[in-house]
């Protein structure tokens, strides 16, 4: 099989790797230009595998037309995408384009899918393989596999322990049936569909009025990035690393809302309707990363005293 690997970073590199090892010729890689002076990931691969690199501003630019003409392509594939790709474009290579989507389209389509299904309380996601069409995630359907979202799942685990590896192996198995007319592609849903944009920093502000569940799982969507946070004594601080208590009983209760309920050697409590949050660890506006025993002795923490706004 000819592959043509459309794509960025660690899932792009991950999937030319896959296709590489297993001896398929991968006969062009296209990626959008750096905008910093970080190297790609998947560029310092293509270099190391002395592979045939193509970085244009504009894909539907004839010089980028005629690039991937020219690899004579079977199939190509985009692998964590950051430019926009034309029909003109993925109708080249002879069985056309694939595309990689992190969660059970239609659901949870947009940039943002393995933030939204955890901050949402969905208990399965999953990743899908389909025909990319000009409207963002709303191609036909070739592959879906579901990924169930452990409790404590954050998006950071969520991606890197299941959706990465079951989304590098889905390319491979979903570009074999293409090649091999094996395959049925199925529309997607419109009325089943949803579409959630970035999930930035005013969606991440904490509020302790919200329920436990509520909290927590904002706090497990947003890690590890944008990050929930609060602002305490004029800093805004992210929580890193916590866990919920659930309030079983009246009696379970203790302290007010949005004020520290108790403090051990590990770990201060926040009070929430319907539990609380255990802290761990914080970052600073300075990205310094705190334990919750440097915070208590930093801000000379009390039980009462109110955490943040």
């Amino acid at each position: 099989m000819r592959v043509v690997i459309v794509g960025q970073r660690d899932f792009g590199k991950a999937v030319l790797e896959a296709f590489h090892v297993r001896g398929d010729v991968v006969a062009g890689v296209f990626m959008a230009p750096e905008k910093n002076s970080r190297p790609d990931t998947l560029k310092t691969a293509v270099l190391e595998k002395n592979l045939r690199l193509f970085q244009f501003e504009n894909l539907a630019s004839e010089e980028a037309l005629t690039a991937l003409r020219e690899s004579n392509a079977d199939i190509a594939v985009m692998a964590y995408v950051v430019q926009f790709v034309p029909q003109e474009f993925v109708r080249i290579p002879k069985y056309g384009t694939i595309q990689f989507h992190p969660s059970l389209l239609p659901k949870y389509r947009g940039p943002s899918a393995i933030n939204w299904a955890i901050v949402c309380g969905e208990r399965e996601t999953g990743v899908t393989v389909f025909r990319p069409t000009d409207i963002m995630d709303e191609g036909p359907v070739i592959l879906q596999k579901a990924v169930p979202i452990q409790p404590d799942d954050t998006a950071g685990s969520l991606y890197y322990d299941y959706l990465f590896p079951v989304g590098v192996q889905a390319m491979l198995e979903a570009a074999d049936r293409v090649v091999s007319g094996n395959y049925v592609e199925k529309p997607q849903d419109v009325l089943q569909g949803s579409y959630e944009s970035w999930l930035k920093e005013q969606e991440a502000r904490i509020s302790w009025n919200n329920h436990v569940n509520q909290v927590y799982n904002l706090i497990r969507g947003c890690n590890p990035s944008p990050g929930a946070w609060i602002r305490f004594q004029d800093e805004k601080l992210v929580i890193m690393e916590c866990r919920k208590n659930l309030h079983c009983s009246f009696q379970d209760v203790r302290g007010k809302i949005g004020t520290i309920t108790s403090i051990d050697e590990e770990s201060f409590f926040v009070g929430v309707p319907g539990g609380e949050i255990r802290i761990f660890a914080v970052r600073t506006e300075s990205k310094k990363k705190m334990t919750a025993k440097e915070c208590v002795k930093r801000w000379k923490l009390e039980i009462g005293m109110k955490f943040g706004e």
